[in-house]
């Protein structure tokens, strides 16, 4: 995946850095309360600019899974899912710790900081697998 460079001091820049603390955490507008993810400066659902950081439960439901074939006889495939967290955003992810032929649209996941090529990143593994953040 190609990595968008963040706005220096833009919201996407304040996202990344806190999951390089640790922390996944989405916004929520003060005027409509409503969660917002990709990381923005005006609510997609009222144009309210009062959005404000707050930690995610991680957890969500697969709505559409793909698998991304590697190179045959390596093991690089990889499931890519459409993730409806419970405070009512998608975002997109990978699932690690479950074989990507079994990831299943329904299937309860939880989401995890991981460390990919030095930079923090979201992944989702089943819940209950135990670890996550």
């Amino acid at each position: 995946m190609t990595a968008i460079a963040p706005s220096p001091g833009g919201p996407d820049a304040a996202y990344l850095h806190h999951l390089a603390q640790g922390r996944f955490r989405i916004q929520q507008c003060g005027a409509c309360a409503r969660h917002v993810f990709y990381p923005r400066v005006a609510c997609p659902h009222c144009g309210g600019a009062d959005l404000r950081w707050m930690d995610a439960s991680g957890q969500g439901t697969v709505h559409a899974c793909s698998v991304v074939m590697g190179k045959p006889g390596t093991g690089t495939d990889y499931a890519i899912v459409l993730v409806d967290l419970d405070e009512g955003v998608r975002m997109m992810g990978r699932v690690r710790e479950h074989p990507q032929d079994q990831v299943r649209i329904g299937m309860r996941v939880q989401a995890r900081i991981v460390e990919q090529d030095g930079k923090p990143l979201v992944v989702f593994v089943p819940q209950g697998a135990g670890g996550a953040q």
